[in-house]
């Protein structure tokens, strides 16, 4: 539990700045300065070709792993680098404590390759409720944030994702298929039917993102690294979307869910494309 008699909500009242500070500071240090110069000995394969990491994602992850646990004293923190190292830190997520969720560099693939299309990824939970979110793109110049029950901004301005236009069809960002088993391969086949134009997926915080913007309509994830998505899920919420796992209820970043699930800029969106999945499989 936090060491003192502060509640999150009254933390994130007085701290929320000094987090935005750090993710800030963590990619003006770590991440861009390595953007496009990356050495070969600086990029590693995790579990496949797709799965890299580069000193980018370690350094950064440690630069904030330091600065929100001392930003908030009883914390825990949940990152991808050292959850890679040890598997075990991974439930903390599921304990009392308040916990950030770091993904570093999300979109590690793009990152290695050049291209605009990452961000740092943190979210800050308690108990499966996720209480406030950053979504950092620094060479594109986009933050987003969101505080549960405070709506969600990007660059200070209020995000509102709204409804797809009727007789469009549906635009869904889904899961690349190295990352699926055949149960899930099945239910993503689901989406190939009229009414729905599925697309491969890029980084997922800023596809999380083109949901909350209204850019894109929904998405069909079929992994539940909870640093992929808390950080997206409670942007997506607080723009006034909603998100189903395959078994219709919402997404737990806990885990345990039934894949693959979706998010969507409206919960008629989000049910529909839940529907397909469940069609599918």
């Amino acid at each position: 539990m936090i060491e003192t008699n502060e509640t999150i909500d009254e933390f994130l009242a007085r701290r929320a700045l000094d987090v935005e500070e750090h993710i800030r500071k963590a990619a003006a240090q770590e991440i861009v300065p390595r953007w496009r110069r990356l050495a070969e000995h600086e990029v590693d394969r995790k579990s496949g070709p797709h799965d890299l990491v580069t000193d980018a994602d370690r350094d950064a992850e440690l630069y904030l792993t330091e600065a929100l646990a001392a930003l908030l004293p009883g914390s825990v923190v949940v990152g991808e680098e050292a959850v890679h190292a040890n598997p075990a830190s991974y439930e903390a997520i599921r304990g009392d404590a308040p916990v950030w969720i770091i993904d570093p560099v999300d979109g590690t693939r793009q990152f290695v390759r050049g291209e605009s299309g990452f961000c740092t990824l943190v979210a800050l939970a308690q108990g499966g409720v996720l209480h406030a979110s950053w979504t950092y793109a620094p060479v594109l110049e986009q933050f987003a944030t969101a505080v549960r029950g405070r709506g969600a901004h990007l660059d200070g301005e209020r995000l509102r994702a709204g409804s797809p236009e009727p007789g469009r069809d549906l635009r869904v960002a889904t899961s690349h298929p190295d990352f699926t088993t055949d149960e899930q391969k099945r239910g993503l086949l689901g989406l190939w039917t009229d009414g729905v134009a599925p697309r491969p997926c890029g980084s997922a915080g800023l596809e999380y993102l083109a949901l909350a913007r209204g850019e894109s309509d929904a998405t069909a994830f079929s992994w539940e690294a909870a640093w992929d998505h808390a950080a997206g899920l409670l942007l997506v919420e607080e723009a006034g979307g909603a998100h189903l796992t395959r078994a219709g209820v919402p997404f737990d970043i806990r885990g345990g869910n039934t894949l693959p699930f979706t998010a969507a800029r409206d919960e008629a969106t989000a049910r529909r494309v839940a529907d397909l999945l469940a069609a599918g499989a």
